[in-house]
């Protein structure tokens, strides 16, 4: 991660604007507070990746709340190419001085944009849609991107994809397990029954009504319990009659991620206390 914060600090100069692209379930918790202090005052474009499993009015109000913040603010769906359309948009609508100058001196250049974000918030998928091919490598898992590359998306822009770069240590633990509930984090390096009962209890709050309608099972305040019903009410036993709570454990999280259990945002503006991106005057 300090290699790639160096090559990001290094490669700054060459670019017009930063876009980071974040997850719309976990707007906040998917946001590297490093790259604030990487980007500085660089125009900054924000797209709200993952839409179609966010829940569109909380993804309308994070919208709000980033471009109160000073920020250009696109939402996509990168698999499905939904809201794309919209990038070269922004890109110049929030570096329209800069054009205006190039206008004036008779110039065409190119706007170059950096894409940052941590891993697995659908960067490469992103890139691929705008530039129309399979440009940058994709796979359903952290850390794919390892090396920088330039991308031509049009004869306007150009982009400079990065790997996701995650912060060294987590202070808040609520955020490394909002990562881990969306795939940002390794899962060999989490139990999976730990996450899930904090999925389990994280969705009780959120949306209990998701975990009725998937699973049949009216949600309690002890997740534990409720994990233990659902492996119940799937089939899932072992030995002796007992709730096969590895197994459970797994479906929870895969029908979570792959969106099976509906549109559900994770957390909401109103909810950050502390953790806001600084403002900037653009």
């Amino acid at each position: 991660m300090t290699k790639t914060r160096r090559m990001l600090e290094a490669e700054l100069s060459s670019v017009d604007a930063v876009c980071e692209v974040v997850d719309a379930r976990i707007p906040m918790a998917s946001r590297n507070p490093d790259i604030d202090a990487i980007a500085g005052r660089m125009p900054r474009l924000i797209a709200l990746n993952r839409v179609d499993q966010a829940d569109p009015a909380a993804t309308a109000r994070w919208r709000a709340y980033f471009e109160g913040k000073g920020y250009r603010v696109i939402e996509t769906d990168s698999k499905s190419g939904q809201g794309t359309r919209s990038f070269e948009p922004a890109a110049r609508a929030l570096l329209s001085e800069k054009l205006e100058r190039y206008e004036a001196k008779g110039q065409n250049r190119a706007l170059k944009l950096m894409i940052v974000g941590v891993p697995n918030v659908g960067k490469s998928s992103l890139i691929n849609r705008l530039s129309g091919r399979k440009s940058a490598k994709t796979e359903d898992r952290p850390g794919v991107t390892r090396t920088k590359q330039w991308i031509t998306v049009s004869e306007n822009i150009l982009l400079l994809d990065t790997p996701g770069i995650l912060w060294p240590k987590f202070e808040d633990e609520q955020i490394g397990l909002l990562l881990a509930f969306t795939g940002a984090v390794r899962d060999e390096i989490m139990d999976m029954e730990t996450l899930a009962w904090n999925l389990m209890k994280t969705l009780a709050r959120v949306a209990p009504h998701t975990i009725k309608n998937r699973y049949g099972v009216e949600p309690t305040d002890d997740a534990w319990e409720d994990l233990q019903t659902c492996a119940r009410r799937r089939g899932f036993l072992i030995s002796g009659g007992e709730a096969d709570t590895e197994r459970m454990s797994r479906v929870l999280i895969d029908e979570y991620r792959s969106g099976k259990l509906g549109r559900i945002t994770l957390e909401l503006p109103e909810e950050q206390h502390g953790t806001e991106p600084e403002s900037l005057d653009v």
